[in-house]
């Protein structure tokens, strides 16, 4: 409990003995009475001994009021114009970090080397098609698999789809004449 008495009386006497630190400049409240209010004080100067003198001046306030803004001039900043204009100059492109490169198409799928040669038909079965790779002749019927790798889509009269199933890639390959 006496500790907390001693600290009260230390931060009181800290609270109301001036160490020094007080502008030389400043009124004090006595100073201030009703004789002295024809002379105005004016806004923030520093005093001799560097600290800010809260006091309003009427002159440094209307020289800063006369000041008119540019274009370019940026309020904000300490800088001359011409440094913002050529750093201006000297900025190329949008703002931002760089756009993702954009991706490389995919090239085309290669072509089916199959040939259509011709089909066959009986009424009772469904129809035959022959294919043609390097000399080597296939007999399929829709839905087969030739060569391990293209599907038999579609057989028509005069072409047939055949599909690539590694690449997806379908194609109508024309009846060739012999």
């Amino acid at each position: 409990m006496i500790a907390l008495l001693a600290i009260a009386l230390l931060v009181g006497i800290y609270n109301f003995v001036d160490f020094g630190t007080s502008s030389a400049n400043s009124p004090s409240p006595a100073s201030t009475s009703a004789g002295n209010q024809q002379k105005k004080p004016a806004l923030t100067e520093t005093a001799d001994n560097g600290t800010l003198d809260p006091r309003l001046r009427l002159d440094i306030l209307a020289a800063s009021q006369s000041k008119k803004y540019e274009d370019g001039r940026n309020i904000f900043r300490m800088e001359e114009v011409k440094k913002i204009e050529t750093m201006a100059a000297n900025v190329r492109g949008p703002m931002g970090p760089d756009p993702p490169p954009t991706p490389t198409p995919l090239p085309p799928p290669p072509p089916i080397p199959l040939k259509f040669y011709g089909f066959a038909s009986k009424p009772t079965e469904p129809k035959k098609i022959f294919l043609i790779d390097e000399g080597e002749v296939f007999v399929a019927r829709q839905g087969d698999i030739v060569e391990r790798k293209y599907k038999v889509i579609q057989i028509n009269n005069t072409s047939v789809i055949i599909e690539d199933v590694l690449s997806n890639n379908k194609q109508t390959i024309p009846l060739i004449a012999k």
